[in-house]
């Protein structure tokens, strides 16, 4: 990912939170039969002073990645959209797309059944919580004990990262002011980033 400057996440705090905010993740890996895409949902490991993550792999995708063998890509994509040059003062007629996205490296320590089945259930009482009548894998341990063993856990020390956050910070404020406008009528959540860095900067 090509990284400009003024457009640099560099802080971990940071990548941390947008991991947290958007925990649907993109995994890729060089494997020895070529590139190999998976879609699966991630946690930080909180416990950790570095960036680790935590997800799982069906075990066909698991064989596929080579778990364990191979640095994995991790992407991360927050709110996005794009920015149209009407928004840009007469005669600045590039649009562009604002975007929140990081990139993760590391490889993945396969975790055992015990671990992984610890893992699966954090996901699931995560992305349960406060939701009517949410369930758990403790609801019925034995069902989900077996089930879980249809998957590999993993544990990714994350050893480097690319992290982006474009939101026309090369234009003038009055620009920024109206592009935030206009994106919080189609995408609160992006126009909220932007006004949340532009807090961030001036403070």
């Amino acid at each position: 990912m090509q990284q400009i400057p003024h457009y640099q996440m560099r802080e971990p705090a940071e990548v941390k939170r947008l991991v947290r905010r958007h925990p649907w993740a993109t995994l890729v890996t060089a494997a020895s039969t070529g590139l190999i895409a998976s879609h699966y949902p991630l946690l930080l490991e909180e416990e950790s002073e570095g960036i680790v993550l935590l997800t799982h792999f069906g075990k066909a995708d698991a064989r596929m990645h080579e778990s364990g063998e191979h640095e994995v890509l991790v992407i991360v994509q927050g709110p996005h959209d794009y920015v149209s040059s009407s928004w840009y003062a007469p005669g600045d007629d590039v649009p562009t797309w604002n975007h929140l996205t990081a990139h993760l490296y590391g490889t993945p320590e396969l975790l055992d059944d015990e671990a992984n089945f610890q893992v699966l259930t954090r996901l699931t009482d995560h992305f349960e919580h406060g939701r009517p009548g949410a369930r758990s894998t403790l609801d019925d341990e034995a069902t989900s004990r077996r089930i879980a063993r249809g998957t590999v856990g993993l544990r990714i020390p994350v050893t480097r990262f690319d992290a982006k956050w474009k939101l026309s910070q090369n234009k003038p404020a009055g620009v920024r002011d109206r592009i935030e406008q206009e994106l919080g009528a189609v995408t609160p959540a992006l126009a909220a980033e932007m006004r949340r860095h532009r807090d961030r900067a001036t403070s």
